[in-house]
């Protein structure tokens, strides 16, 4: 399987948003089209065919009712072609189209979302993307293959029976033609409103999702902290303001619905009574009274429905505009046009006057310069909140600088591609999360085309082969989502198995080991001390007794480098770091803070 280019570019206005994917469908779109407007044709011409056997049974005698047999099979022939053949073939294309394109949009929307900066992530609640992601897709399938044939057919009822009406007496054409006017100009203008009720429900309905995710998500700590009443009380409290906004919403709709009904009673009554004032006179005939009372139920029956259908159709355009909003926002971290893909021959990072900070923020990083040499192993360490993180952050291009330039072996990183960039650059992070996939596939992730053979041997170099051996399924035993069924040791170990059969230029470690027992980390250590070598490492630890033997250290408070030195040199200056050393005990950092 070809994986498609990541970079997708996809427009935020809805209509060009849902273009973008007819566009290859031309042909099928344009057969829709007449198909459609070929069904809006057999409610007309039915009672155009009635009038017609109508009248002749009022002048034919007994012996000539096989004079009929023509306009009785057109009847048929109506309903085989106008009704049965039009439905059929939509159903067809339905049937050809419908789940490639909704196919399409699911995939081409993921991709770009996975194109997003971090900072979306942070923002926005994993199972909220999903239903929006969800909602996008089944509301613009709701728009093209539902609502839009409804509007097309009965654009195409109303247009012949305008004409037909006109045709028997220009009376009821224009009794037909004010009646339509009204009745949408009406059945919209409520709409909107009915609208902002339906997007005011659905905001509700997304919070209710979003708040289930967040607790079955953190189901952990609501047992420890004894928050199970708490937590269903405050979903109650959701759910009963949820159901206020549909109620409000419901009520409105009847209203609505109750004026549309008395609309149609009105224009029936003028019907009815120009039909008889007419017959009266002898102005019409009695094919005519049943042609226009046919084509008086059709429209009315067809405008309703299809102004229901208005009222659906803003609904799924309002949660696609919401949904596009929420999801095809400007990417902040984009590979700029031309990029090219990073080489790594020697793997020298080199921070040139980098400035840095958050989102409404001051900036953390100001005029920072840093060099790494290539090969060199270098560990961070500092207070929380000293820039440790953000520091290997920018180096994976989580985040862009505000000004200034990081560069691997001469070349900026904001002039190659994002995709090479960190396929150059192994990293085992502090808290891993797994996938709910196998833990084969957890470890492969690392290097997607490694063999299995190669994989068991990451595994055994990480000292996982020997927990994952004793599983039932071995190592095709689920971990759970977010790797739940392992313990923080387990998952950690994955990871590091993961960055061993990476095999990267480029290796950072953030408390790689901080979740292992001793014995464990001992053994690990040698591990990634072999992985360390030939390779630029950068590790971010709060164990200082890990990196005694990192050729230098560098200590950061509030975003600056403060000392920068082997550990000996450093431990003799009497500095910063002194003072974390001899803050541990047996080897751990204690927990103190910054006053930020």
């Amino acid at each position: 399987m070809h994986a498609k280019k990541l970079n997708v570019k996809l427009p935020q206005n809805l209509w060009s948003f849902i273009w973008h994917f007819l566009k290859p469908y031309k042909r099928a779109v344009i057969a829709y089209v007449c198909l459609a407007m070929l069904a809006g044709c057999w409610g007309p011409f039915n009672s155009m065919l009635i009038k017609y056997m109508i009248n002749s049974l009022s002048s034919l005698q007994t012996e000539d009712v096989s004079l009929l047999t023509w306009p009785a099979m057109l009847l048929v022939l109506n309903f085989i072609v106008f009704d049965n053949f039009t439905w059929r073939s939509v159903a067809y294309l339905h049937y050809k189209f419908q789940p490639v394109i909704k196919n399409q949009i699911i995939s081409e929307v993921f991709r770009f979302i996975l194109d997003s900066s971090q900072q979306f992530f942070h923002d926005n609640l994993s199972g909220r993307i999903s239903g929006q992601l969800n909602t996008l897709a089944d509301n613009v399938e709701r728009i093209l293959h539902s609502i839009s044939q409804e509007f097309i057919r009965g654009f195409s009822l109303v247009m012949i029976a305008l004409a037909s009406a006109y045709y028997v007496n220009p009376k009821f054409f224009y009794t037909l033609a004010l009646w339509f006017l009204a009745f949408s100009s009406f059945s919209i203008c409520m709409s909107k409103r009915l609208v902002k009720l339906s997007d005011i429900h659905t905001d509700s309905e997304l919070a209710i999702s979003g708040q289930l995710v967040d607790s079955i998500t953190n189901a952990n700590s609501v047992k420890i902290f004894a928050r199970r009443i708490y937590e269903v009380l405050r979903l109650e409290n959701s759910l009963l303001l949820t159901k206020e906004k549909f109620k409000t919403k419901e009520l409105f709709l009847i209203k609505i619905s109750s004026a549309q009904g008395l609309l149609i009673a009105i224009m029936l009554g003028f019907m009815i009574y120009f039909l008889l004032s007419l017959y009266k006179n002898q102005l019409i005939t009695v094919g005519d009274f049943a042609l226009i009372v046919g084509l008086s139920m059709e429209v009315a029956h067809m405008t309703w429905h299809t102004m229901s259908q208005v009222d659906a159709f803003n609904q799924a355009v309002g949660k696609c505009k919401q949904s596009l909003t929420n999801l095809i926002g400007p990417q902040d971290i984009k590979d700029k046009k031309g990029a090219s893909n990073l080489l790594v021959t020697r793997g020298q990072i080199t921070f040139s006057d980098v400035t840095f900070c958050y989102k409404d923020t001051e900036d953390l990083f100001q005029n920072k310069s840093v060099m790494i040499e290539a090969g060199q192993k270098v560990g961070l360490v500092g207070y929380s909140g000293g820039g440790k993180s953000t520091f290997v952050g920018l180096i994976l291009r989580l985040y862009d600088v505000a000004d200034g330039h990081i560069m691997i072996d001469g070349q900026d990183i904001l002039a190659v591609t994002q995709d090479s960039l960190r396929k150059n650059i192994a990293m085992i992070p502090q808290d891993p999360s797994l996938f709910h996939r196998t833990l084969m596939e957890n470890i492969r992730y690392g290097r997607i085309e490694a063999t299995d053979e190669e994989v068991i041997e990451a595994a055994k170099k990480a000292y996982t082969h020997e927990f994952i051996s004793k599983l039932p399924q071995g190592y095709e035993s689920l971990v759970g989502e977010r790797g739940l069924k392992l313990s923080g040791g387990q998952r950690q170990r994955i990871a590091i198995a993961r960055a061993i059969l990476k095999n990267a230029p480029i290796l950072i470690l953030d408390e790689a080991t901080s979740q292992l027992d001793s014995v464990t980390e001992s053994c690990i250590q040698e591990s990634l001390w072999e992985l360390m070598q030939n390779r630029t490492t950068v590790a971010i630890a709060h164990r200082l007794s890990t990196l005694l033997h990192m050729d230098r250290i560098i200590v950061f408070n509030r975003g600056k480098i403060v000392e920068d030195d082997t550990h000996t040199i450093l431990l003799n200056s009497g500095g910063l770091y002194k003072t974390l050393w001899d803050s541990q005990v047996g080897g751990f950092l204690l927990a103190k803070q910054n006053d930020e």
